[in-house]
């Protein structure tokens, strides 16, 4: 299939997986915002992992993204025919108050032994309780470091890529000059887009870019995030026949 055309179907596929009834399902993976989403099915689908979880995005009446996804995480816990939840959030500035935040959602719902801090490999709790659901964190970029969706894209640059440095030198020499009309948080986002700005196809989104294979699935860190969705939801990886 023409590279351009499967991207576009992927991305179709993401904006469709995230209508069916997620109510429904019994498998759920949360996330903040609709390029989460896109990025996880890319890379599910350049994994083959079999479609048995939906992507959700939580949304409020006057809220969107973490806070939206952490506000709604209780009550969503109680669901009757919920068997699996994961959630991926950013880390952001304070990785330590962002897992601890998340500990006290969780801990309203059923007695869970939750780690003081989180795995590098993700954390999945099988609760002994048959009545409560599985639970899974990943906190982006690695569990280990502050940092965004974004961080967690970076890692995926082919290693030795001569883009990359430019486009962090650039951004620098604008911070340094004052000129950059980001906020410096969003310092991760500016870089991978900007540094997708410079590729053949110009300015993929950052899913597509995975599909394309501009953004390489064999990274370590896609491999480790791989292999803790496959923990969560008990995933043996399709064929690739």
């Amino acid at each position: 299939m023409n590279c351009q055309l499967q991207c576009a179907k992927v991305s179709r596929c993401a904006d469709a997986k995230s209508t069916k009834t997620s109510s429904t399902k019994p498998q759920q993976l949360l996330v903040e915002g609709k390029n989460d989403r896109q990025a996880i099915w890319a890379l599910c689908q350049q994994y083959q992992l079999p479609e048995t979880f939906s992507v959700e995005v939580p949304q409020e009446e006057s809220t969107q993204g973490v806070d939206a996804l952490l506000n709604g995480l209780p009550e969503r816990l109680k669901a009757e025919n919920l068997r699996t939840l994961g959630i991926v959030v950013d880390a952001d500035r304070n990785l330590s108050g962002r897992w601890q935040s998340l500990k006290g959602k969780l801990s309203l719902i059923g007695d869970r032994d939750i780690p003081q801090s989180p795995p590098p490999e993700g954390w999945v709790c099988a609760p002994s309780d048959p009545y409560l659901p599985r639970v899974g964190v990943w906190l982006m970029p690695n569990n280990q470091l502050p940092g965004m969706l974004e961080d967690f894209v970076a890692y995926l640059i082919p290693p030795g890529d001569t883009l990359h440095p430019k486009a962090e030198a650039i951004l620098q020499e604008l911070e340094q000059a004052g000129l950059n009309r980001y906020n410096p948080i969003h310092h991760p986002k500016a870089l991978i887009h900007t540094w997708l700005a410079w590729q053949k196809k110009p300015a993929m989104p950052m899913g597509q870019a995975i599909t394309a294979q501009v953004l390489r699935c064999d990274r370590p860190i896609a491999l480790i995030f791989s292999e803790w969705l496959k923990r969560l939801f008990e995933l043996i990886a399709r064929s690739a026949g």
